[in-house]
């Protein structure tokens, strides 16, 4: 069976109705391309229309054996269930064969953080007196100061920053955009870094508006940001296994431990729904009881 066809009208569907990003959208395809493989490897010639609930379960199964985590399979199956409902939207199919099938049992595992005190050191471990030093304090500054995902650091522009009003915008996942507050310390350094650092670069042409630069002018990527703080990490002697959205990590940690309110994280942080900001409120309880067993004259 050819699927391309199905795959372009789920492309624009994805792309027009759902507004999702370009990377989203191809996600969802590489989803749904699995089945095709699973259904090519046990050799079962079926159209769309004829496909059933049991095949999808056979195909769990074999994802099941692939090896594949929970979270994937749930994250493949989401995918599916998509694809089945544009199929049935557009009358393609009668009846949708995803629509029973529940999705695996996952664990929510509470994210790693760091300490005000490790933050603080990660950040002082940065040399300063290299050529990428400043770009780089000004990069950890931001991510911890405004809670960013990796993505949506190495996109930020500098027609998003509004300094004068402390604020800056963010395009986040699915293309939306959102307003984070920026702290005094985020913005003296990035200032230094935008006009004292990058203003020796030369950037290449039409990268003119990304903030953080490599040294040839291009946008820094988001592995050579894990590289920084991996490398600032074994600097310090840090036995935490880390990486950027650590920073965001302890971001709404630490908030949630001064008494932030959590719709007000969770806007920050462009969570979709309260849920996945209330891990958080996880770390808060170790941390009152943490506060309780030591400071309690009778803990």
């Amino acid at each position: 069976m050819n699927w391309q066809p199905l795959f372009r009208g789920f492309k624009s569907y994805l792309r027009l109705e759902r507004s999702l990003s370009a990377n989203t959208i191809e996600a969802y395809i590489r989803d749904v391309e699995k089945l095709t493989q699973f259904l090519e490897s046990t050799e079962t010639e079926k159209k769309i229309n004829e496909i059933t609930s049991d095949d999808l379960k056979d195909f769990l199964v074999w994802i099941n054996e692939l090896g594949m985590l929970p979270a994937s399979q749930a994250r493949i199956l989401s995918g599916l269930k998509t694809f089945f409902k544009y199929l049935i939207l557009e009358e393609i199919i009668l009846s949708d064969p995803s629509s029973l099938l529940e999705s695996p049992k996952i664990g929510r595992k509470l994210p790693d953080t760091l300490n005000i005190a490790e933050v603080n050191s990660l950040i002082d471990a940065i040399d300063l007196s290299k050529a990428e030093g400043m770009r780089n304090k000004a990069i950890l500054e931001v991510m911890y100061g405004c809670g960013l995902r990796v993505t949506e650091l190495t996109t930020l522009k500098i027609s998003n920053l509004h300094l004068e009003i402390e604020f800056i915008k963010i395009i986040g996942k699915g293309n939306k955009e959102r307003l984070i507050p920026i702290g005094s310390e985020a913005i003296k350094y990035l200032k230094i870094y935008l006009e004292q650092s990058r203003v020796h670069l030369k950037i290449k042409t039409g990268k003119e508006d990304y903030v953080f630069l490599n040294n040839r002018g291009n946008p820094l990527s988001r592995v050579m940001v894990f590289l920084i703080i991996k490398k600032l990490a074994e600097k310090i002697g840090l036995k935490k296994c880390i990486s950027p959205h650590t920073l965001r990590h302890s971001f709404a940690t630490h908030l949630i431990e001064g008494g932030a309110d959590l719709r007000a994280i969770q806007e920050m942080l462009g969570h979709e729904s309260i849920t996945t900001t209330e891990i958080y409120t996880h770390l808060d309880r170790d941390f009152l009881r943490q506060t309780m067993t030591q400071f309690h004259p009778r803990s």
